[in-house]
């Protein structure tokens, strides 16, 4: 190969080598920290959101909650009736 076309050709692998260079660094600079950041911002967004199952359950605990209340106050109501000093005792 004659020495125009070997450097020729060594010319073009260097730009090559150079451009692949530059890409990789603006694809590390630029691309992969806001491909992470809006990763994380869509994953943190995501769990901030209750789930169908976690809706389920705490409408399961909500109702629970309100039927011990109602037991709770009919208990009072009745000790009422039936120990009318009863809460004057518990002190």
């Amino acid at each position: 190969m004659p020495y125009g076309a070997e450097s020729f050709v060594m010319t073009g692998l260097t730009n090559i080598f150079g451009m692949l260079f530059v890409l990789t660094v603006l694809f590390l600079v630029i691309v992969a920290p806001l491909w992470i950041i809006f990763h994380y911002v869509s994953r943190s967004s995501a769990s901030k959101r209750l789930s169908s199952e976690d809706e389920a359950m705490l409408e399961e605990i909500w109702e629970s909650a309100q039927r011990m209340e109602e037991r709770i106050q009919t208990l009072e109501r009745i000790l009422d009736e039936e120990t009318p000093g009863w809460r004057r005792s518990r002190t």
